[in-house]
């Protein structure tokens, strides 16, 4: 009887698990025998093990093979742990020392010829295994340099199971992985680009300010998209933190690229308006991956068209928008995905988009179009204003435009002012600031200041959830003019872009 051990990891939604790869060969009659809840993907390793160990030049154990994959409530999904049960089966043989593998992290995908394909993933569970003190990983040559972004961790490429049973008897070596690519310049598109729009591009740079979420409406052609596009550009990079945790979340969606190193940029994710809510808020067939939602975690959702996308999808985001998380339910489990995002709506005024002077929708028409967007979605949506028709004189004015970088110094301070004034509760943009706050003293405003917006509350004309929303676009007002507190000016120009007009 024999028994061997060696780590692998599996993943929990966009968390990485390590997981305890246990083999015990015992006289018997001969298979191999999962336990620790192993889904169809993991069953099926059994005969991808036995055939890659086969052609790797090793004789496969004729005894009664139990494999456990610990803990065992833990549910397992998918083929990264293959390496770990075929070195696991030879250790427990005798053949194979597997002292050489002690605190290694073994992950990868075994094809029936004994090579190691890459897997999605690698990158969390690499986090996960420098989090509980393992230094050293052995990971698919495809996906070594991946795993060489988390800091800490000596990553060896293999690329077949016979390269690392050498590797472990000590009579060969392993890939070291390519250094880490660096980081494109990005080609963001520039605020300069747009002409006219005062209101509007006052309002994307509140929202890059203040981390608010804004609809535009409009007319095709006045700019609505070219502002909606341009919102990144005025958003600082990621720190180390949130570029790890957004990189994650493109791996174990299968969007990163070989090689590619950290995402700095915040995303931009623009899906068509024919996106299902699977494809929007993540789920699918079997084990839920993310959606368009979290691959905008800590970025901007771009939804261009919105009333065009389907109720159900557009619904579906409104849980999302105030958690900061998607939880998705099926029958295999459960899995929770991050999504701190902008969310960006544009929306034309009628069906048609036709310009005013040839639009021949009833009125019944277009407040059926519009309605599309529900009103519980837009009690969410802090900045909602009317883009207006260019004039030619702006289209081909000279007048100057302020660029991105410039604006973006501008957001930056005044996110840094935010974050000064809301350590004490541990929040970093106005937008997230829990609503009773700033209904409390020390950050109550003064009546005469807040009457405006009492009167619109008495009306009905917003919501309490509206109420503090235009409290929050009023401090990022605030932050931005380097004022400690908003005053009538900041309150009466927050209303008017959560409501249209000032009061």
């Amino acid at each position: 009887m024999s028994y061997a051990r060696v780590i692998s990891a599996g993943l929990t939604g966009v968390t990485g698990q390590l997981v305890e790869v246990e083999a015990y060969l015992a006289p018997g009659l001969p298979g191999v025998h999962l336990t620790g809840l192993p889904d169809s993907a993991l069953n099926e390793a059994r005969d991808r093990v036995r055939a890659a160990i086969t052609n790797a030049g090793r004789e496969w154990p004729s005894q009664r093979i139990t494999v456990n994959l610990f803990p065992a409530y833990l549910r397992k999904r998918g083929s990264c742990f293959d390496l770990a049960i075929a070195l696991a089966v030879l250790g427990g043989t005798g053949e194979l020392p597997l002292n050489a593998l002690r605190q290694v992290l073994l992950v990868g995908e075994l094809g029936l010829d004994g090579s190691i394909r890459p897997v999605r993933g690698v990158l969390p569970m690499a986090a996960a295994a420098v989090h509980h003190g393992v230094r050293r990983a052995i990971v698919p040559h495809a996906n070594s340099a991946e795993a060489a972004l988390v800091p800490g961790l000596h990553v060896l490429g293999a690329p077949d199971l016979a390269s690392v049973i050498r590797f472990v008897q000590g009579a060969g070596s392993l890939i070291p992985p390519e250094p880490a690519a660096e980081s494109p310049v990005p080609q963001l598109l520039d605020l300069a680009d747009v002409a006219g729009q005062e209101l509007g591009r006052l309002a994307i740079e509140v929202a890059a300010a203040g981390g608010h979420h804004v609809a535009f409406k409009g007319p095709p052609g006045a700019g609505k998209s070219m502002l909606a596009k341009r919102l990144p550009s005025l958003l600082p990079p990621l720190d180390d933190d949130d570029a790890l945790e957004v990189t994650s979340l493109h791996s174990v969606a299968g969007a990163l690229p070989p090689g590619a190193p950290l995402i700095r940029r915040p995303p931009l994710q623009a899906p068509h308006h024919t996106a299902s809510v699977s494809a929007l808020v993540g789920g699918g067939s079997g084990l839920p991956r993310p959606g368009a939602l979290s691959l905008a975690h800590k970025g901007v959702l771009l939804l261009d068209e919105a009333p065009e996308f389907a109720a159900r999808a557009l619904d579906a985001l409104r849980q999302p928008l105030e958690e900061g998380i998607i939880t998705i339910s099926r029958t295999q489990g459960v899995v929770v995905y991050p999504a701190q995002v902008q969310l960006v709506l544009t929306a034309n005024p009628c069906p048609c988009a036709n310009s005013a002077s040839e639009c021949q929708c009833q009125p019944q028409a277009r407040r059926r179009y519009l309605r599309r967007l529900s009103g519980p979605l837009l009690d969410r949506i802090d900045i909602q204003i009317e883009t207006m028709p260019l004039s030619a004189a702006h289209l081909l004015g000279e007048d100057y435009r302020e660029p991105s970088s410039v604006v973006a110094q501008r957001v930056a301070e005044a996110r840094q002012a935010a974050i000064e004034r809301w350590r004490d509760i541990e929040v970093d943009l106005n937008a997230t600031v829990p609503p009773g706050v700033l209904r409390k003293p020390p950050w109550r405003l003064e009546p005469s200041v807040t009457a405006p917006l009492m009167r619109l509350l008495d009306q009905g004309s917003i919501s309490a959830r509206g109420y503090d929303r235009i409290l929050r676009v009023a401090w990022t007002l605030a932050d931005l003019a380097g004022l400690s507190r908003p005053g009538t000016e900041e309150l009466n120009i927050a209303i008017e872009l959560r409501h249209g007009e000032a009061r």
